[in-house]
C-alpha cells in the first residue's frame, strides 16, 4: 500500500532527521523531495501546493528552529500536517458513522461502477455487525445484471440480513419499501448500494439525488477506488455537486503503490475519509485514522493497527487453553502447531503485518517473498489435514511409509513433509521451553526459525 510514495518520504524523513541545523536551503530542498514525492504519487496539484504551503511556513517557524533537535521537530511538522491533509484537521468524530437518527439509520453508498462499491457493502455491513448492529442491505441497481444478486451472495456470507428487490423495481420504491422492512424488524442499520455507472451522467445523478430525497440517509458515502488517480478527483468534484456526501471509502488502497487519491479526495470534498479497502476480503474493511495514516506513509509504522488486527486475529480463549496445556504438562501436537498457523492467517496474512510495521522493519525483509511465505504456510495446513487424528496427536509415529502416504494425500513432495516436521520439532522445543519459564531461552530459539537472525 502507498510503496512508492512511502519509499520516497522515508528517504526523506530519515535525512531530516540527520540534519543538526535547519537553513532555508536544507528546508527548500526537502519540501522540493516532498513535493516531488506527493506529485509521482498522483495527489492533485491543489493539495500539494497548499501542504507544502503550510510545512514550510511551521518549519521556519521558532517551534522547530528553536528546538533542540530541528530535523525531529520537522518530521513532527510533515507528519501533522499530512494527517491534517487526510482529515485529521476536522476532528476524530469526523471519520467515525453517526448514528444519531431514529433507528434504522441509514446509510447510502455512491460511486462510479467499478470501484467495489457492492463488495464494499458487504464488507461495512460484517464490520457494522462486529459492532452488534443488526444490519439490513438492499440493492437499487437496477441496471447491471447480477447486483442484486452479488449483494445477496456477499451479504449471506456476513451473516447480515438481506431485502430482495427486482430489476423492474425503481430505485425509489426499492429504497423506501427496504426502510419499511427495516423499521418493522428492528434493524439497526440499512445499507442502499446504489447504482453505478461507467462514467458520470446527469441520469445517475438526478436518480440517486431522487433516493436520497426519499430516504434522508444519516451518511452518504463516497466510494471511490484508489487506483485511479487523478480522475478520482473529478469524479469526487461531481458527486460532491450532486449530493450532500458525509464521507469517503477508499477502496483498492492495498493494490494501489501510488496513493494520490487517499490524499487528495478529502481535500477536493471536504469530507472525511471513513474506511479504506485494504485486501478483497469480506473482513478487509479499516476505520480509517489520518494520523496513523500519516505515520504509515512516513514509513512509521502503524503500530496500533497491528495490535488492533492482532486482537481481532487471534482467539484468546484458545491461547489460554494452549497455554493451560503447556504448563500443565501437555504435549503440544500437530493440532496446536496448525491452529497457530491459522491463526497467522486471521491476522490478514504476512504481507499485511508488514504493510503496517515501520519502514526498517519492512527493508529488512524486502527481500522475502510474502506471497511464497503464505503459500507455504497454506501448503503446511494441507499437509497437517492428511495426516489421520493419532498422527496429529502424536507426530513421533510418522515415519517412512506414513510420511509417503501424507504427501501423496497433500499432493506435496516428502521432502515437503520432513521440512514441515523439522519446523513443528523448533516450535515444539521453544514451547517445552516456555513451559519451564524460559522467556529468554525461547527467544534465543526463536533465531534457529527465522532467516537471517543471528
Amino acid at each position: 500500500m502507498l510503496d512508492n510514495l512511502t519509499q520516497r518520504l522515508a528517504k526523506v524523513v530519515k535525512t531530516m532527521r540527520g540534519e543538526a541545523r535547519l537553513t532555508e536551503a536544507n528546508t527548500a530542498e526537502m519540501l522540493r523531495e516532498v513535493r516531488l514525492a506527493l506529485l509521482e504519487a498522483d495527489v492533485a496539484l491543489p493539495a500539494v501546493r497548499e501542504f507544502i504551503a503550510k510545512v514550510k511556513e511551521k518549519a521556519l517557524g521558532e517551534e522547530v528552529i528553536g528546538s533542540l533537535s530541528p530535523g525531529q521537530a520537522l518530521v513532527g511538522v510533515v507528519q501533522k500536517e499530512l494527517a491534517a491533509l487526510m482529515g485529521a484537521d476536522l476532528g476524530p468524530e469526523a471519520s467515525q458513522l453517526s448514528f444519531a437518527q431514529q433507528p434504522p439509520a441509514i446509510i447510502l453508498m455512491a460511486g462510479l461502477q467499478g470501484v467495489g462499491k457492492t463488495t464494499t457493502t458487504g464488507k461495512l455491513a460484517k464490520y457494522l455487525k462486529e459492532q452488534k448492529k443488526k444490519v439490513l442491505t438492499v440493492s437499487a441497481d437496477v441496471y447491471r445484471p447480477a447486483a442484486i444478486a452479488q449483494l445477496e451472495s456477499v451479504t449471506k456470507q456476513v451473516g447480515a440480513d438481506f431485502f430482495p428487490s427486482t430489476a423492474s423495481d425503481k430505485p425509489v420504491d426499492i429504497a423506501l419499501n427496504a426502510l419499511d422492512w427495516a423499521k418493522k424488524h428492528y434493524h439497526d442499520v440499512l445499507i442502499i448500494d446504489t447504482a453505478g455507472r461507467l462514467a458520470i451522467d446527469e441520469a445517475m445523478m438526478q436518480e440517486i439525488a431522487a433516493v436520497h430525497a426519499a430516504v434522508k440517509p444519516i451518511e452518504t458515502l463516497f466510494v471511490v477506488d484508489a487506483m485511479v488517480g487523478q480522475d478520482a478527483i473529478n469524479t469526487a468534484k461531481a458527486f460532491n455537486d450532486a449530493l450532500p456526501l458525509t464521507g469517503v471509502i477508499l477502496t483498492k488502497l492495498d493494490g494501489d503503490s501510488r496513493g494520490g487519491a487517499a490524499l487528495s479526495v478529502r481535500h477536493v470534498t471536504g469530507k472525511p475519509i471513513k474506511f479504506a479497502g485494504v485486501s478483497e476480503k469480506l473482513d478487509g474493511l479499516e476505520a480509517f485514522d489520518p494520523a496513523r495514516m500519516a505515520n504509515r506513509v512516513l514509513g512509521m509504522g502503524d503500530i496500533l493497527a497491528l495490535v488492533e488486527e492482532a486482537r481481532k486475529g487471534v482467539d484468546m480463549q484458545a491461547a489460554a487453553d494452549m497455554a493451560n496445556k503447556i504448563k500443565s504438562g501437555g504435549k503440544f501436537d500437530m493440532n496446536d502447531f496448525k491452529a497457530q498457523l491459522t491463526q497467522m492467517k486471521k491476522m490478514g496474512g504476512m504481507a499485511g503485518l508488514l504493510d503496517k510495521l515501520p519502514a526498517q522493519f519492512q527493508q529488512a525483509a524486502s527481500g522475502a517473498n510474502m506471497d511464497q511465505a503464505e503459500k507455504q504456510v497454506r501448503r503446511m495446513c494441507g499437509i497437517i489435514d492428511s495426516m489421520t487424528p493419532l498422527e496429529r496427536a502424536k507426530p513421533d509415529l510418522i515415519k517412512a511409509n506414513r510420511k509417503r502416504r501424507i504427501a501423496a494425500g497433500a499432493g506435496v513432495q516428502v521432502q515437503e513433509v520432513n521440512r514441515m516436521l523439522n519446523q513443528y520439532e523448533q516450535m515444539n522445543t521453544m514451547m517445552k521451553k516456555l513451559k519451564g519459564g524460559g522467556l529468554m531461552k525461547m527467544m534465543r530459539g526463536m533465531k534457529g526459525m527465522m532467516p537471517g537472525m543471528r
